[in-house]
């Protein structure tokens, strides 16, 4: 078993508070089953959380809206989740999505499942959003440093030139300048 699907089930299993409801919906092998979840009204979050992440895993895309609403969530533990099956799922809009839900400052506080998504997935939105999402969290005082350190070590994994400029910048920053400085070093030809 998937390591986070493990994690997920357990932290479910617990959430639930109906036992035989929750063996059901793990045990069901029925795509549409699951999918039916997403949509029903009345449905508990945590049934809809594992119909989406089962779902996601298998590459399903009646998943994706679901999904992406529990990457925005204010539970880190579904934004890590969501995260995880999104990366799997295989859907093109997943990367502009991510992409939007990193650089929304109303969502800031939401943003490191994200930003760690962009980069996961290398896609062509990963360097621009996390440029503008860095630029933003390098203003005096900013609260969300968790956020700006997982863009600054995203951007050395990506290794863009584009981002030089906002690294260099981040140089000032004492709680960004190691991983700063590692991030540059992984950027060809800086000099």
């Amino acid at each position: 078993m998937d390591e986070e699907l493990r994690s997920l089930t357990e932290r479910l299993r617990q959430e639930s508070g109906a036992p035989a409801a929750y063996d059901r919906l793990v045990a069901t092998e029925d795509p549409d089953e699951l999918a039916g979840l997403l949509t029903a009204p009345g449905q508990p979050l945590w049934a809809r959380e594992l119909a989406a992440f089962r779902l996601g895993l298998a590459g399903d895309r009646r998943a994706f809206e679901s999904l992406v609403l529990l990457l925005n969530h204010r539970d880190p533990q579904r934004c890590a989740s969501a995260a995880h099956a999104l990366a799997r799922l295989g859907d093109p809009r997943t990367a502009r999505a991510a992409a939007a839900l990193a650089t929304n400052e109303l969502r800031v506080a939401y943003a490191l499942h994200p930003v760690r998504l962009l980069v996961e997935l290398r896609a062509p939105e990963a360097v621009p959003a996390l440029i503008t999402t860095l630029e933003r969290r390098l203003r005096p005082h900013d609260p969300y440093r968790r956020v700006a350190l997982a863009c600054v070590e995203g951007l050395g994994a990506l290794g863009d030139t584009r981002a030089r400029r906002v690294l260099n910048e981040a140089l000032a920053h004492p709680s960004l300048a190691e991983a700063a400085v590692q991030a540059l070093a992984r950027i060809p030809g800086r000099r």
